[in-house]
């Protein structure tokens, strides 16, 4: 295994023809057919589709959460699919920021606990923000010792994201991150999330939000598991 060495070159995400099957029985249904995406330094690029088209699945793809049955995920040069859960899990720790739509934060912890639970799944030198300064950056310099449960829902957003950027990720993949923010509470998040894109951040968003679309560089259509041309 590498020792994670940033290149510098390499494109912040990677996939070549991912291929993806769930089985039901005897029957066999394609999630991904020969998906291949790139997200650049710096680029935000959204996906988008109808449910059921297979948005869900490349994520869990990309973040090494599930395996392709074919193709190839690199972040930042780093191969991550078709490796050991154990080898996925340290890149994903070191590589990878994922904010879901369960806000990545562990209820009974604490917003800064949950941050520093973050940064301890990767002991590096590479530079990181501290606990203090990322819940400076997202707006919650006085809510650090707060409890999911006492946030509010943009909060809780801006929890997630501070938790998903705690080791300074290549990458940020994130899942319908303002799917249940109100008008004001969502563009905050989303040039939040924008900010650090603009710092070379790659930013992948799935979304069915017209907000989100409306600051991507790029927009893919997903329908039936193909991007669409």
């Amino acid at each position: 295994m590498t020792g994670f060495v940033h290149d510098w070159s390499a494109p912040a995400l990677q996939a070549r023809e991912l291929y993806r099957f769930f089985r039901t029985g005897d029957d066999e249904t394609p999630a991904l057919r020969g998906v291949s995406l790139t997200v650049a330094r710096g680029e935000t690029v959204a996906v988008v589709g109808p449910s059921g088209s297979g948005k869900s699945t490349l994520l869990a793809c990309l973040a090494g959460l599930d395996e392709p049955a074919g193709g190839s995920v690199e972040v930042a040069g780093e191969r991550i699919s078709h490796r050991p859960e154990a080898v996925r899990a340290k890149i994903r720790a070191h590589r990878i920021g994922v904010l879901l739509q369960s806000r990545n934060l562990l209820p009974h912890l604490d917003v800064r606990a949950n941050i520093e639970l973050a940064r301890r799944a990767w002991r590096s030198s590479v530079f990181r923000p501290s606990p203090s300064e990322l819940l400076e950056e997202v707006g919650l310099g006085r809510r650090g010792r707060a409890t999911p449960a006492q946030l509010s829902g943009g909060e809780l957003a801006r929890a997630g994201l501070a938790v998903a950027l705690a080791n300074n990720p290549d990458v940020l993949l994130a899942d319908e991150p303002t799917g249940e923010l109100d008008g004001n509470t969502e563009q905050e998040v989303l040039d939040l999330l924008r900010d650090y894109a603009r710092q070379g951040t790659g930013l992948l968003v799935v979304t069915h939000s017209a907000e989100v679309v409306a600051i991507a560089d790029r927009v893919l259509t997903i329908q039936d598991g193909v991007v669409a041309a």
